[in-house]
């Protein structure tokens, strides 16, 4: 439910303050979070206000890239910055499981409230906002002291001038195919995304007898996989653009699909092996193509919209954190059914269609983008 209030906050204050806020406001809740049975209540509401916190990220980070990166850099910006929550995911996975072990669980919150607190330390040291035209960044981007996107009426000590904040344009946004083709890839991406991290453990588990306490550092490779896949496909994007091989419509267009599909193809193969070996292959090669995938959709938001990189990444994230909700929920429902119908969690068939959903959804959304997906502004 955050998601885009934080881009219109971002739009309004500024992506910089409302990224440090974020920051401060989960990494204080996580710190304060109580692990007690008799204090379930407060449990909850830290939850929420970590839900609530971490919506304003994305639409922040956008917002932020929007102004400050030329077009020939955004694909490898956008790539390199959210890539750090797959690495987080493989570092998590590899090292919090012994911190509980060894000191508790609540030395999981102490530490991720420590990084956090850390982070925005050196954020509030070193971040700056965009306020004057002559600098070559902001230019290059074309977001200098007259044309940062603004709506509503502001002073600027350092201009000595009021800046017109302008309207933003709803129904363009709620209307525009190019923005739905990023929204549907979105839900798409985040689907197959939270059922695997959900689920697949519960697969290893129970579909084949693993435990993940014998998996070691192996069950880190998707997460790790997804860090990789990420930044090369930003880094291909742009080479594929600054060298003009290919236009950004096309550029998108190519990687989005070859992303997608792949995964699909991977996720459809998951249930066919019962080795738990081809099983960590194959979900890694879903999730890593997923991630090469947003060199596509993710990083067209600054394309068609770059002044309201943060409001429409807003829209296209509250898609996906929805398709979270709905992915996991559903599964948990098509396994709840497989057993009330007596079929055995280790077959095969209780599982298919729990990985071909995500499948049959990474193919509808590829052709989607193909159709309606541009990468020319359609935003002044």
């Amino acid at each position: 439910m955050s998601q885009v209030p934080g881009g219109l906050a971002a739009q309004y204050v500024g992506g910089r303050r409302v990224l440090l806020f974020s920051f401060l406001l989960w990494s204080l809740t996580c710190a304060f979070a109580p692990l007690d049975a008799g204090k379930v209540n407060m449990m909850v509401v830290a939850r929420f206000l970590v839900g609530v916190a971490q919506g304003f990220i994305f639409p922040s980070i956008h917002t932020i890239l929007a102004q400050w990166v030329p077009p020939h850099e955004r694909s490898r910006s956008v790539s390199l910055t959210t890539s750090g929550m797959y690495l987080g995911a493989a570092g998590g996975m590899l090292v919090l499981p012994s911190l509980v072990k060894y000191k508790g669980p609540q030395s999981v919150f102490m530490v991720e409230s420590a990084l956090g607190i850390m982070w925005s330390f050196l954020w509030f040291r070193f971040s700056s906002d965009p306020v004057r035209s002559e600098h070559p960044k902001a230019a290059a981007a074309g977001f200098g002291e007259h044309n940062l996107p603004v709506s509503r009426e502001k002073k600027i000590p350092s201009a000595g001038n009021l800046r017109r904040f302008t309207k933003i344009p709803w129904k363009k946004i709620i209307f525009s195919l190019p923005i739905w083709a990023i929204v549907v890839n979105n839900f798409t991406f985040h689907y197959a995304l939270y059922v695997l991290m959900n689920w697949l453990p519960t697969y290893f588990e129970l579909g084949l007898q693993l435990s993940l306490q014998d998996m070691g550092s192996s069950k880190m490779i998707p997460y790790f996989n997804m860090f990789i896949f990420s930044n090369t496909g930003g880094i291909l994007a742009d080479h594929l653009i600054t060298r003009r091989l290919l236009s950004v419509t096309k550029t998108r267009k190519l990687l989005n699909t070859i992303g997608f599909v792949i995964a699909a193809l991977a996720l459809m193969a998951i249930p066919l092996f019962r080795n738990p070996s081809w099983t960590v292959i194959c979900s890694s090669i879903s999730l890593g193509f997923l991630a090469l995938g947003r060199a596509g959709f993710a990083v067209n938001h600054m394309d068609v919209a770059p002044r309201y990189a943060g409001i429409v990444m807003g829209v296209s994230n509250t898609a996906g954190t929805l398709a979270g909700i709905v992915g996991v929920g559903l599964t948990g429902r098509i396994l709840e059914a497989a057993k009330s119908a007596d079929m055995d969690l280790t077959s095969i068939e209780c599982w298919k269609n729990v990985f071909l959903i995500p499948a049959y959804l990474c193919i509808f959304s590829s052709f989607f983008f193909l159709l309606f997906a541009t990468g020319e502004k359609i935003f002044e």
